[in-house]
């Protein structure tokens, strides 16, 4: 009777789970405290990497912002980093690896170009808590040189990772730009989610472990 129980609150947690995969979701953005970024996943957790940078100005037209990107009412103009992934790399590499690059990728940007003033704005005490970025992903690694040659032909300053020794370029990230400025470059892309069966399998491993360690009396 008691695993009988016990396996229906598991499926239950289960249904839970696929279910909330089908909501509708908000844009991939970082706000401090409280905030959600979805990433999508390299062969090793540390990494050791060079890196192009390209540089440029903020001189683009206004664009409307796509509806898989950051919504802000009332903030037209906020200022956004944008950090693009492959998913190629997110579906065959460990999760913690793709974070890794996109964070070595996200840094870079911001000290290479620590003298912008929006930039400055950005990383300014005051707007540390409320830090805004949009995760999005391209199909590989013939995608990303193509944005990144895109970008720099643009004027819009970003750091392209290349993960060493394997020469790799793994992801790019731009400095801060109001959003008017970069969003048209984005707007087609989606944003970086983990595939949803990758979740369900997730979700299964966990309930065969609780099952396993409650019939063998362990928890």
């Amino acid at each position: 009777m008691a695993a009988s129980s016990l396996l229906s609150r598991s499926c239950l947690r289960l249904s839970v789970a696929v279910e909330s995969q089908f909501r509708p979701r908000s844009a991939s953005i970082g706000c401090g405290t409280g905030s959600t970024v979805r990433l999508g996943t390299h062969p090793r957790s540390e990494s050791m990497s060079v890196s192009v940078v390209e540089t440029g100005a903020n001189s683009l037209s206004s664009e409307t912002v796509d509806s898989g990107e950051i919504q802000d009412t009332g903030m037209d103009d906020v200022l956004i980093q944008y950090v693009v992934l492959r998913r190629d790399l997110i579906d065959t590499w460990p999760l913690g690896s793709v974070v890794t690059q996109g964070c070595h990728a996200s840094v870079s940007a911001v000290w290479s170009n620590k003298d912008d003033p929006s930039t400055i704005q950005y990383c300014n005490p005051d707007n540390l808590d409320s830090m805004h970025k949009v995760t999005v992903e391209v199909k590989g690694e013939a995608q990303i040189l193509g944005l990144s040659e895109k970008l720099r032909a643009s004027g819009i300053a970003h750091k392209l990772w290349i993960e060493q020794p394997e020469n790799i370029p793994t992801c790019l990230a731009t400095k801060p730009y109001p959003k008017s400025a970069v969003s048209s470059f984005f707007k087609k892309l989606k944003l970086c989610r983990l595939k949803f069966w990758f979740n369900v399998m997730l979700a299964l491993s966990a309930i065969w472990y609780t099952l396993s360690m409650r019939l063998v009396g362990i928890l």
